[in-house]
């Protein structure tokens, strides 16, 4: 490929299993600004050229395997979407091309705000989560989140400040919901020493964690020890573990799916020799945890020393 020239996009007639997410991403999308542009499928499909009505139904639907990243822009432009979001689209588009991984670097093809993660996590049926520095997103408290906020970004005001938070305290909503989300969370105990804001915020963040785990069966919490080690001879970064269940025949809904955060973005790993290893290294860190209630009496007397100050 040269130049800006963009791949040949080649039609199948259903999307992998692995692709379903970004596509699902997309067409909620696509429809929403349909309708705040006001246009009906018939009307929007009569003014792009080549695309017939069925056709943008399907794109919209999430049935459309590898939507030409063209006829996105094209469909974006009629609606009249800011130019960020339409790159954002056009990179959900491309993401739809890969089966096995994805790459998505904040506010470079997709835009923070597309939630890229969000959408996966809320779809999860079980999350597994490792973390060897810091408390994992979904159990942080709202101070928690500040303190690292303001850290991460000084210039931010504070209408900045509030999203964030209010972004995270709306993603706990799926541990909660009706039919809440398995967590099961390995953290080392360096997690638990690291500071954040003050004694105070680290003795209330500790303290939630207890409750969190105590009050709601579907979290479970181990803390790998200082005398633990590295399990396997590695040290780990954090990662999480999205499974997403499977259907009644015994078929995955979506291929369980490794997400890596780092200050740029975040990597997607679906390669089942990948994913296969971070199972190993999760099962390893946590068979050399701490067991739940020896990892809350841990955390409990933590939060104590930091009531000391």
């Amino acid at each position: 490929m040269e130049g800006n020239a963009l791949p040949k996009w080649k039609e199948s007639t259903m999307p992998s299993v692995g692709q379903t997410l970004p596509l699902h991403q997309l067409g909620r999308r696509l429809r929403d600004w349909r309708d705040d542009a006001g246009y009906s499928l018939e009307k929007a499909a009569g003014k792009l050229p080549g695309m017939s009505q069925t056709a943008l139904h399907r794109l919209e639907k999430g049935m459309k395997a590898k939507p030409n990243p063209r006829d996105v822009r094209a469909i974006c432009e009629l609606y009249g979407v800011p130019e960020d979001l339409i790159d954002g689209a056009v990179g959900l588009a491309m993401q739809a091309a890969q089966k096995d991984w994805w790459w998505h670097a904040y506010g470079g093809d997709i835009p923070e705000d597309f939630d890229v993660y969000v959408a996966q996590e809320t779809a999860a049926e079980s999350i597994y989560s490792h973390q060897p520095n810091l408390i994992p997103g979904l159990l942080q408290t709202p101070s928690y989140v500040l303190a690292l906020a303001q850290e991460s970004l000084p210039d931010a005001g504070p209408e900045k400040l509030e999203r964030i938070v209010e972004v995270k305290t709306h993603r706990k909503a799926i541990l909660t919901r009706p039919k809440p989300v398995m967590m099961d969370v390995v953290i080392s105990q360096a997690a638990l020493h690291h500071r954040v804001g003050g004694a105070d915020i680290m003795a209330a963040q500790l303290r939630h964690l207890t409750e969190m785990t105590a009050l709601h069966p579907n979290i479970t919490l181990q803390v790998l020890p200082f005398e633990a080690g590295f399990p396997g001879g590695v040290s780990m970064p954090p990662f999480v573990i999205l499974d997403f269940g499977r259907t009644a025949e015994g078929n995955p809904i979506e291929p369980r799916t490794i997400f890596l955060e780092n200050v740029v973005g975040g990597i997607y790993l679906r390669k089942p020799d990948d994913v296969s290893l971070y199972d190993r290294a999760y099962h390893r860190m946590k068979q050399a945890s701490l067991d739940a209630g020896a990892s809350q009496i841990l955390v409990t007397r933590v939060a104590k020393e930091y009531d000391r100050g």
